[in-house]
């Protein structure tokens, strides 16, 4: 290796190792036990910012589409169950329960649910109708959505997506190469960041979640039956877990089962049963 490329290949290095050490853990354990460094590069301002903007975008549109709220008992039911479970968040994040939280229902056939950073909530009339689901139902789905902010997974990806246009430049400056053999570089780099990450977010959204519920008073087990359903509503069976960035349908029932064991007397202290 002469000197100039020694150069290029220390600094690409460096620059990519540099940024990798800006790890730090947003959360606390938790009975459910997570722990995990992120790379957290993105500021939490930005995420919280963006997310208000893009919050605010899918409400007009709705509200345009004549879409925003439409059942009233409907969303009457879906913002109790989240006034049962924000309280709880102080578990996982002692400053979650002051965030501004914002709860709304679409109108749509989408089987689909989110929480944006800073706890911008949105139901889809979908998921409750088409599974026909119960309030702990609810709940297990909200506290899934809800632990995805907590545990800043939003801010994770958006990290992971800075660090691989990073390490693009970087290899498009230092080595000249552009076109489609980058485009191979930026793929390879997507799948090795952040497809195993999706599936480890899933996982820690689902844990987190079952502790939210039993600590609002939910049956943590809601949460397996919840994937029972989507089980019998997978049309054409699903692909590989590793293959999917979800993990399978079994080994989610598994690991919720698992969990919702463990955060049971949680359950039983919140509804004052011994």
């Amino acid at each position: 290796m002469n000197v100039l490329s020694f150069l290029k290949h220390f600094i690409l290095t460096s620059i990519l190792l540099g940024l990798v050490a800006c790890t730090s853990s947003s959360t606390k354990q938790g009975t459910v036990g997570i722990k995990r460094e992120q790379l957290l590069l993105v500021s939490p301002a930005q995420m919280t910012h963006g997310a208000q903007i893009a919050y605010n975008s899918v409400l007009k549109e709705a509200r345009t589409a004549k879409k925003l709220n439409t059942n009233s008992a409907m969303v009457k039911r879906v913002r109790r169950i989240a006034n049962r479970i924000i309280p709880q968040t102080a578990v996982f994040r002692s400053d979650a329960p002051k965030w501004d939280w914002e709860v709304n229902v679409l109108e749509s056939d989408q089987l689909n649910a989110w929480c944006m950073p800073g706890g911008k909530i949105a139901f889809y009339t979908g998921i409750i109708k088409k599974l026909k689901l119960t309030d702990a139902e609810i709940a297990a789905i909200m506290g899934h959505e809800i632990s995805h902010a907590l545990r800043e997974h939003g801010r994770e990806r958006a990290s992971e997506q800075a660090l691989t246009q990073v390490g693009l430049n970087a290899l498009s400056i230092f080595t000249g190469v552009r076109g489609p053999t980058l485009d191979a570089a930026a793929m390879a780099l997507q799948v090795t960041l952040t497809l195993p990450n999706s599936r480890t977010h899933e996982v820690e959204a689902d844990r987190m979640g079952v502790e939210l519920a039993a600590r609002a008073g939910y049956n943590p087990y809601a949460a397996v039956n919840v994937w029972k359903k989507m089980e019998k509503q997978s049309k054409g069976g699903q692909p590989p877990e590793i293959l999917s960035t979800h993990p399978s349908h079994a080994n989610r029932i598994k690991d919720l089962t698992k969990y919702a064991k463990k955060v049971e007397p949680l359950f039983y202290k919140a509804i004052g049963k011994k």
